[in-house]
């Protein structure tokens, strides 16, 4: 989810459709300009953010997952126009596509941030194949950087090695599902570890945080992962979780309403069904305190007046709801 300026949300549904949801509650109708998505799995609709410059350019980007050729598939990023009437996109251009396209529906990451010059990024996951994290050749397990149209700038740290990987900034990343900057700019991710090992990131330019070679956590299959601290020249994460919490979206608080929590970080938890608070030091992070949210928690964003915003997953037709979390008075 995202807010305009005026303070409704633009919301994403996995099937492949965008509304629109107003301070009161009220939903609209599916916008209209959407691309056709692979939905299935894992895969569908995913993030939505505005361009920094959207009160000039009306500008929103979205990650969807498309179809390849005989059964692939992959994430792609596009940009469309917001129509004055906010009831469609507009013009709606593909900017970048997840390389390669492969089978399965799972581990797509394609979550979406802009740092404050404007530079546009994207995490990947791994797609469930593991040592693609580590493949400089392709953008699975990456987190990329690139102009806001696509391109990936000359200072990227292997733009010298050319082809795909121009658009790397880091690599080793499993299944990165939040992906935010704090207000220093600094670019953290929050991934799912295999069975356990959940991280948070300080993701730094060209460092390898070691996926699969190395993890708190193990393999489903239950073979053994060597932990991060056998290999100090990978990046080790500055807070792990086991057991698993499982965490989507990522926020950093700034805002009047709780000023007690004014640049901790909160995450959701999807099997955790938490909303978890996590504070941030100059290089070190902790959990301080998880809410039970009795629901799985994928998203979590402050809003204009500083409430803490949360969207859970459907699942079995309960869940599904839009949360908006004020002070008690």
């Amino acid at each position: 989810m995202e807010f305009l300026p005026d303070g409704r949300l633009l919301v994403t549904e996995k099937p492949g459709r965008l509304r629109l949801v107003s301070q009161q509650g009220e939903v609209s109708s599916p916008l209209a300009g959407l691309p056709q998505v692979d939905y299935g799995g894992q895969g569908g609709l995913g993030d939505v953010v505005l361009h920094p410059d959207f009160e000039v350019n009306r500008w929103v980007y979205i990650s969807f997952v498309e179809a390849g050729d005989a059964g692939t598939r992959g994430a792609a990023v596009a940009r469309g126009t917001l129509s004055d009437s906010a009831d469609a996109l507009e013009g709606l251009q593909v900017l970048w596509r997840q390389l390669p396209k492969v089978d399965g529906q799972g581990h797509y990451g394609h979550r979406i941030a802009f740092d404050r010059e404007g530079y546009l990024f994207i995490s990947n996951g791994e797609r469930q194949m593991f040592d693609p994290a580590q493949d400089m050749s392709g953008h699975l397990g990456k987190i990329v950087r690139l102009f806001d149209d696509g391109t990936a700038p000359f200072d990227n740290p292997f733009f010298d090695q050319g082809g795909v990987a121009q658009d790397i900034w880091s690599l080793g990343h499993r299944n990165p599902l939040g992906l935010a900057f704090d207000a220093q700019g600094r670019l953290w991710n929050t991934e799912m570890g295999p069975k356990h090992g959940d991280e948070l990131n300080l993701v730094k330019p060209g460092h390898n945080y070691g996926y699969p070679w190395v993890s708190n956590g193990d393999h489903y299959s239950g073979e053994e992962i060597p932990d991060h601290d056998t290999r100090p020249d990978l990046e080790a994460p500055m807070a792990y979780w086991v057991p698993a919490i499982s965490p989507a979206g990522l926020m950093f608080y700034s805002g009047a309403r709780f000023t007690q929590w004014q640049g901790q970080a909160f995450t959701g938890g999807l099997s955790s069904k938490a909303l978890v608070r996590i504070e941030i030091g100059e290089d070190s992070a902790r959990e301080l305190e998880r809410y039970d949210m009795k629901a799985r928690i994928r998203e979590v964003q402050e809003g204009p007046d500083g409430d803490i915003w949360v969207l859970e997953d459907q699942r079995d037709g309960s869940g599904g709801r839009l949360l908006r979390l004020s002070p008690k008075p």
